[in-house]
């Protein structure tokens, strides 16, 4: 098995600062003329990044808004700071997006659109004996927070599967882990396996031998899936329409650059990591990471709805049912400069 490596070390150590709460690039300056956006230091968040990066995001909002920029490591993170106001956006797995409908005051976090569908996969440690579904008994399996996407990926296939989890009188022991403490793990064989989110997946499969048993995409319609979201508290939304409308156009298009662009996106990539978290990962890693995913600003309706599916069969989303039937905002296409101020 390969040691790790002085840029994973580095990677692990600032995620692991993220992970406890540290946000990045942001302030403490008030200012009225604002937009805030959270995401993470992920390559599914592509996006938010290239489009910061590269100055899409700015040029599309013009000179009198400030664009601030927020960076979390989970989706509850950002979830907790759209409740409390301190952002605007957020990029998130459809798990937060959901949770963040439901739990929100009235509704009032919504997806406005897509990010990226795919990109997470299920890596088999080097030293276990995992091939199959029917492998998994007895088997020490991660997934990072309970409840995030990746969780009830995990859960949902254990269940199809005619497996359980420990904690539900089953086999299969389930860590709910931090993916740095997922790579710890992974190092000195304590799990067997993890499900997890790009570029860990590709980190753990080339850096430490893993087995790629599957993309999780293999598993859904189309081999697609909303895998990273954009929501945002509309209350803001309904104040500032135009502005709101030109973020989305630039977002639409900085999805089409990163499609066109895959080396560039891979540097700019690596460049945000060395410039906001310190250190960088090997080009092959971004490049195969990059290329398990799509980027696009398509929702994907459909496996959102799936998903909350699944998360309510599992017991996440409460005893009471739930509804999502306004989940999605939509602007109307009608609108004008002037109603931005009516």
């Amino acid at each position: 098995m390969k040691t790790r490596s002085m840029v994973s070390m580095g990677i692990l150590g600032v995620v692991l600062m993220l992970a406890i709460g540290l946000s990045l690039n942001s302030d403490d300056e008030s200012f009225e003329n604002k937009l805030r956006i959270a995401y993470f230091p992920n390559i599914g968040h592509a996006i938010p990044i290239v489009g910061m990066e590269k100055g899409f995001f700015e040029a599309s909002v013009g000179n009198v808004t400030k664009i601030e920029t927020r960076v979390f490591d989970s989706g509850p993170q950002a979830i907790e700071s759209l409740f409390a106001n301190s952002v605007d956006f957020a990029y998130v797995g459809p798990g937060p997006a959901i949770n963040g409908f439901l739990n929100s005051q009235n509704n009032n976090v919504q997806i406005l659109a897509g990010a990226a569908s795919g990109g997470a996969s299920f890596i088999v440690h080097p030293e276990s004996e995992i091939n199959s579904a029917s492998d998994f008994a007895g088997k020490k399996i991660a997934a990072p927070q309970i409840g995030n996407t990746q969780d009830v990926s995990l859960r949902h296939y254990l269940s199809e599967n005619g497996l359980k989890s420990a904690d539900k009188g089953g086999s299969v022991i389930v860590y709910n882990i931090p993916n740095p403490d997922i790579y710890t793990l992974f190092v000195k064989g304590e799990i067997d396996g993890a499900w997890v989110a790009e570029p860990w997946a590709t980190i753990l499969e080339t850096e430490l031998n893993g087995k790629r048993l599957f993309h999780e995409e293999e598993l859904w319609p189309n081999h697609e899936f909303a895998s990273v979201l954009l929501i945002a508290n509309t209350n803001f939304v309904k104040a500032n329409p135009v502005l709101v409308a030109n973020l989305l156009e630039s977002h639409k298009k900085t999805a089409y650059w990163i499609n066109e662009n895959p080396v560039e996106t891979r540097d700019i990539f690596n460049g945000f990591l060395k410039s906001h978290l310190g250190q960088s990962l090997s080009d092959d890693v971004v490049d195969v990471a990059l290329s398990n995913l799509q980027i696009t600003d398509d929702p994907l309706p459909s496996s959102v709805h799936s998903f909350a599916e699944k998360a309510n069969t599992l017991g996440y989303l409460g005893r009471n049912g739930y509804d999502l039937s306004d989940i999605f905002y939509y602007f109307d296409a009608n609108f004008t400069e002037e109603d931005a101020v009516t």
